[in-house]
């Protein structure tokens, strides 16, 4: 069965919202001052960057273009996090509390695209990745706990 057979969609999405992910994580290590914060950022940015990196072979498989689009909701995310930082007197964890919520959108997307029927080495690396992304999801909640 080719990669033309299976509905690579929700795989496309996924590497949307990992790809958004990034750009505000990247945004975020900018405004916060803490650097044991941004070295875990800098950790997620790294997780997240190898998770795209083999994803996006299926997706080139797919299509023969990388996805290099950002999941609109996270970039709208990004931009309410921006505003409401301004805003706040406590940064760090308006930011910690927004990527969270990135964080729980990425394991949804993961579970979305594992319900797809998808080739047998996809399912196999898309759980590998799925390991590390509840790692990265677990540090920012732990993050967001001590920040509360």
């Amino acid at each position: 069965m080719t990669h033309s057979n299976y509905d690579m969609k929700p795989l496309k999405e996924l590497v949307k919202v990992l790809n958004g992910g990034v750009e505000f994580y990247k945004d975020a290590k900018e405004k916060v001052d803490d650097e044991h914060i941004c070295a875990i950022f800098n950790t997620i940015i790294t997780e997240k960057v190898q998770a795209i990196s083999t994803l996006q072979t299926y997706v080139l498989i797919d299509e023969g273009e990388r996805e290099t689009n950002t999941n609109s909701l996270v970039k709208l995310r990004e931009h309410y996090t921006q505003v409401l930082g301004g805003l706040s007197s406590d940064k760090t964890h308006t930011y910690i509390a927004q990527l969270e919520e990135v964080e729980d959108k990425v394991l949804n997307k993961i579970s979305d695209a594992l319900e797809q029927a998808l080739p047998p080495q996809c399912v196999q690396d898309l759980r590998q990745v799925q390991v590390r992304m509840q790692a990265c999801h677990n540090e920012m909640k732990a993050l967001q706990e001590l920040t509360a």
